[in-house]
Order: structure tokens, then sequence, then C-alpha cells
């Protein structure tokens, strides 16, 4: 249940402009706007004293919904969709918690888009921030509050807000500081300035937005520091759709040379890159940085000080906004990860072999029994190498990729399958080199598999010059050379392995971890099964899974 003490906590989180917010949006203060209960499900229970709605286990049982709907919305300029909530359950960590699901609605669409999803119950009001590509069909925003197995679980909404821009701008004058987070430090940390705040010896005469004192700002102040380079950390709202531009704000410094205040960009998986720093000082007055930022997968923006010491004066950062067109005329365009894949159904799209040699070869086989087809659709085209009428000891074959731009992170998967050999170690192995063909590292090769399998590998990977991928097949002697067929080559820019990864859309399911939202209506004999591996019956089904083998 949520306590009535939250509520102060709550005040501090009010919204500027919240009588008259944009369309898509909604403060919950008398009524629930624009958004209204679906008939089928529970309702949302508007609180007495307004500020939010809620669903609890005071009348919803484990696995009930609540749905919200909101009338139609456009998003004709690219948008940003920011929802305050918080979910709190009893002590201890249920198998199966209460869930916020956020979907889009588009009027000529079967199924919903789910956006975004939380489980994590908090002590607090949360902001998630969502960026909506703009486009022209109208759609509706389905917000799902799903009850899990606590005895005491709860999911409330304080405000939904839908605004024309990017969710990394923020000129820092609303409460919710744009979804920034500051990263507690014992003795170093952004702090708004401006308004009426005057708690610093190093308060600012004015802001950037307003040239105003009343305005807001962020800063850091070196008069707590205690160690040699204390750092503060101000990160911003994670992307969550492609984005690549000039992304600029404007900073002041003080003592410049006692500080170090550096822009960094940090993925999913921890990684950081550093995208800026200051070279010099700049004048008193407020400072325009541009800087490229490219973003093909979710990445957060770190914006970093590190003091030298107490006497190392202060940063303060304002009016960070964000633009596709890239900084200073630059007209580079950003890498399509499509160039890089290929199902070989056509031709060797953009991966090409040394002309010594037989190499690689594209073939076609009627699937039976003894052999499978291709992996695409089972009766196209995939390549195979070493076969045994050309094959020589000490036989190597190499398939180059297309060039990958450095400094991108990038997932890898193909499908493989081995037929014959007596070793496996190294029958096929995943190179990169780099731009003129110099052996850089190698990133994975067959240990042991089973025959004749199509099997699914990945890997992720980044370096910081431009490579390619290379694929290499080896045959040792004659007398150990079997084939090695390779098919379904794709590149993707990120991670292979998400921790936020969203569930499947309906309608689609690989069966790897469950059924998804697939059901029977009874369960016998006749039934279907799940299982790996090969089917219970000789000669019959498939040895393995269509997805890894």
């Amino acid at each position: 249940m949520l306590l009535r003490g939250v509520l102060l906590a709550v005040q501090v989180l009010q919204l500027a402009g919240a009588l008259d917010l944009p369309s898509g949006s909604c403060a919950f203060e008398e009524n629930t706007c624009g958004f209204d209960s679906v008939f089928e499900f529970l309702p949302w229970i508007l609180n007495e004293e307004g500020h939010y709605v809620y669903v609890d286990t005071s009348f919803a049982k484990q696995g009930e919904k609540a749905v919200l709907l909101s009338s139609d919305l456009q998003a004709e300029e690219w948008s940003c969709l920011r929802l305050v909530y918080q979910i709190t359950t009893s002590s201890g960590s249920p198998s199966d918690p209460s869930r916020l699901n956020l979907y889009m609605r588009f009027e000529d669409e079967s199924f919903d888009r789910l956006l975004w999803s939380a489980k994590e119950p908090s002590d607090s009001w949360l902001i998630a921030s969502l960026d909506l590509q703009n486009g022209s069909k109208k759609f509706k925003i389905l917000v799902e509050g799903v009850i899990g197995q606590g005895n005491t679980d709860s999911i409330a909404l304080f405000e939904i807000k839908m605004t024309t821009g990017y969710c990394i701008e923020c000129d820092f004058e609303e409460n919710h500081l744009c979804g920034f987070v500051n990263r507690w430090n014992p003795n170093v940390n952004w702090f708004v300035g401006g308004g009426n705040i005057r708690n610093s010896h190093s308060v600012l005469p004015q802001d950037h937005t307003f040239r105003s004192e009343l305005g807001h700002y962020m800063y850091v102040d070196s008069v707590y520091v205690k160690h040699f380079q204390e750092v503060a950390q101000l990160i911003s709202p994670r992307t969550t759709a492609p984005m690549s531009g000039c992304l600029s704000f404007y900073y002041q410094l003080q003592q410049g040379n006692d500080n170090i205040f550096s822009l960094y960009t940090r993925d999913v998986a921890g990684l950081y890159e550093e995208i800026w720093r200051v070279d010099n000082p700049g004048n008193a007055a407020w400072n325009l940085a541009e800087v490229e930022f490219n973003a093909p997968y979710p990445m957060e923006v770190i914006f970093e000080v590190a003091f030298n010491g107490p006497k190392g004066g202060y940063v303060a950062l304002d009016d960070i906004s964000f633009s596709p067109v890239h900084c200073q005329n630059q007209t580079d365009l950003p890498f399509s990860a499509m160039e890089a894949s290929c199902n070989f159904e056509e031709d060797l799209c953009n991966f090409y072999q040394d002309k010594e040699g037989p190499g690689w070869t594209r073939v076609k086989v009627k699937p039976n029994m003894y052999r499978a087809g291709d992996h695409t659709t089972g009766s196209g085209y995939y390549l195979l190498a070493n076969t045994k009428f050309t094959s020589q000891p000490g036989y190597i074959g190499r398939l180059y990729g297309p060039s990958l731009p450095g400094n991108l992170q990038y997932c890898l998967r193909f499908h493989y399958a081995i037929y014959g050999f007596l070793k496996m170690s190294d029958t096929l192995a995943v190179y990169i080199f780099e731009e003129n063909h110099v052996v850089q590292e190698k990133i994975w090769s067959v240990l042991e598999s089973p025959r004749g399998v199509w099997l699914q590998a990945e890997i992720t990977f980044k370096k910081p010059m431009p490579t390619k991928v290379v694929f290499m097949s080896l045959c040792k002697s004659f007398w150990d050379c079997g084939l090695v067929a390779l098919d379904d080559i794709t590149v993707q820019l990120g991670s292979c392995w998400s921790p936020e990864r969203l569930p499947p859309t309906p309608g689609e399911c690989t069966f790897e971890q469950d059924e998804c939202a697939f059901t029977q209506e009874k369960r016998n004999r006749s039934s279907w099964h799940r299982r790996r591996g090969e089917t219970p019956t000789s000669y019959t089904g498939p040895k393995g899974d269509h997805t890894t083998g």
C-alpha cells in the first residue's frame, strides 16, 4: 500500500505547468485527463487527495491487470515520454513481482508494441524516459499494471508527460531534471543552482536559459573535496531509440586548471568512452560546447568533473540540446549494420574471399533425413568450405566481411554446421582483421560440435579502429578434412546480450525459455511438447532446434 506520508515527497516532484500539460500527458490532480481505464480489466484508482493513480492488493489479486488507455496521439516530431512511477511490495524478492508495462497501440496493427517494462520495487518515485521517433501514424499509449504475488503490492503513477524533443535534452527548469541523476559521492555532487537556492559561495549570477537569477542550472563545487581526483558524475536518461547528430551544452568553469571536465558515453554493458574534454577553461561567461554524438544502441551521457583539491573551483552546466544534423557540417552517414549481414540467397552480398584457391562455395542442396538444407529456408543457398574434391593439406579458406567503423559495439551472429573432421579444433574460426588485412585477434573458434546440425554462434566485440570480420576454415590434412557450412550472418549494433531486453512481440516465440503467450486447451499424449535435441523417434523430425541448434 502507498502511505500518505509519501505524499510529502511527492510534493517535491510537482512539475511546472501541470495545469497546461501537452497532449498525452496527465498529472492526475483531479482526474485522469484523456486516459481512461479499460473496462475489461481492473480500474486505476485516483487517490482521494489527487497527485497519483494506483492499483494495489486491497482490491486486486495476483496476476490481475489494470489498464489505462490514452486518446489518439501523434508524434509528428521526435518526442520524449516520461513516467513518474513507484512499485512497492512486501519484504523479500517474490518470484513473480508486480510489473508496470508501457505499450503503443497503432490504429492499423493487431498487436500492441511493448516499449518499456519495470518490476523493481522502490521506496521513492522513479522516472522513466522514453524516446518516441517521429511518424505520421496515430497511436494510443497503453499503461498496464500487473499485480504480483506479494501480500501488500501496489503500483502507482504520479505523472505521464509527453513533450516534443529528445530525452537527453534539458534546461533544468523542471523539478524532475529531465531524468538526469547525480551519482552520489560523500564529498562532491552535482546540485541544482539558481532560483531561490543560495547555499554556496560559487552560485552564479544568472542561468543560461533565461539569463536570470531565477533560472536553474546544475553545478558541482570543490569546496568539500577531501581527496585528490574526487569525481562527480551527472548521468542522463538512457537513449531508447537510435540517434546520431550534434549534442550541445553550455558550461562555465572557475579555476579551470584545477579541475577536469569531461563527457562520456556508457552503454548497457558499462563500457565508457570519452567523447569530449575541456581543452581550455574559456572565459567567465557561458561557453558553448558541441560534440558529435552517435548512439545506435542504448547509451547514457555522463558529465564528469574531477577535482585536484578543495581549491578546484566549480563547474556549471545548462541547456543540453541535441540536433540530428551533425556538428560543423560533418556529412558522414551513420553506419548501417545491414551492409555487414548476408543470408547468401542471392549472392555473397558485401563479403569476399581470397582469389587463390577454391575458397568458400555457394551451394544449394535438397534436404533429406541424412542432411539438412540451408538454415534460412531449408531449401535455399549457403556457403560450404573444404570440399574433399578441392581441399589440400594446409588449405585455408578465408571469407572477409565489409569494413566496420571503430568505436562501436557489434553483435555478430551466424549459423554453422560441421561434417566429418576427426578433430574439431579450428575447423572454423572468426578473426578480427585490420583494414590492411593484418590479423589482430581471434575472437571465436569451434571447440566441439555435434555433426550435421545448424548451430548458432554469437559474439560481442568492440575495437577502436576500423576492422573486418573474417571467417576462416582450416583443413590440416587430407585424412582429417570435412565440410564446413556457413549461413545467415547478421551484424547488429550493440551487445548480443542485454539485461533489459524486452519480452518478444505477441505472436513471436523461440521457445527457449517457455511457451511465451501460446497456450493449449488441454495437455495429454497428443499435445505439443517443448524439448531440446533430437525427436524421440528415429529418422523423424530435426536433430536440433532452429534457433541455436
